[in-house]
């Protein structure tokens, strides 16, 4: 499974997914790096099958629109530290990646994982 993590995540987000063997890249890995435009984030992610994960909804409209960005996890946790974020991640990834299977657009917020169809 691959990931890109959006501008409004942190990298050490990725660098966590990296540490569990997903091939992650964060929007500053890229060439114009967190000045990347949506339309070539969503290039990427579907041109390398790349879930995108964000937390601000810019993403949502074109998903719901125009079925991009490739796949999409919304993080609805309002403000969280690193650790947490991490410890959020570590219990729900499991169930994420089994969900990204079948579904395209995903929420995880502090309380659960939503699948929208």
């Amino acid at each position: 499974m691959k990931f890109l993590v959006d501008a409004q995540l942190p990298v050490r987000l990725a660098n966590f997914l990296k540490s569990l063997n997903y091939d992650t890249i964060h929007t500053r890995d890229l060439p114009e790096q967190n000045a990347t435009s949506d339309i070539e984030i969503n290039a990427i992610s579907i041109q390398q099958k790349r879930i995108l994960i964000i937390k601000d909804y810019d993403f949502v409209n074109s998903f719901l629109t125009i079925q991009q960005p490739y796949k999409l996890l919304l993080i609805t946790t309002g403000n969280i530290n690193n650790s947490e974020l991490e410890n959020l991640f570590t219990s729900n990834i499991s169930s994420i990646v089994e969900l990204f299977q079948q579904h395209y657009y995903i929420e995880m917020s502090r309380e659960a994982v939503i699948v929208y169809q």
